[in-house]
């Protein structure tokens, strides 16, 4: 079965979506929410396409690997974003955190699709 052999890319997208969207609605009580206005954008942005790479990786589509390399970059942009609030913010540590790993996970399952 396809989503077997992504599981641990696919467990990665659900996690880092979940983290983002996490880290968006804590954003939208900051103080200066004006401030996190770029992390709240990539946080919605990660956490759409981190769930399309999950459900394009679960029905073992032929796009799946695009997707996934898209998601990445994504990734890479919203943790770097998070990154540099993630001494103030511990939501944003965390999305970070799993931002990297998805990252990584969807790399990997590029590589093993190619």
């Amino acid at each position: 079965m396809a989503h077997e052999k992504y599981q641990d890319c696919i467990d990665a997208c659900v996690a880092c979506a979940t983290e983002c969207e996490h880290c968006a609605t804590a954003c939208l009580g900051e103080e200066d929410v004006k401030m996190m206005t770029r992390c709240i954008q990539l946080d919605r942005d990660c956490a759409k396409i981190c769930f399309t790479a999950a459900a394009f990786m679960a029905s073992d589509s032929q796009f799946a690997t695009q997707i996934c390399a898209l998601c990445a970059d994504i990734c890479d942009a919203c943790g770097a974003e998070c990154e540099k609030h993630a001494g103030h913010h511990d939501h944003c540590r965390q999305c970070a955190e799993a931002c990297r790993k998805c990252a990584e996970a969807c790399r990997s399952m590029v590589g093993m699709r190619a």
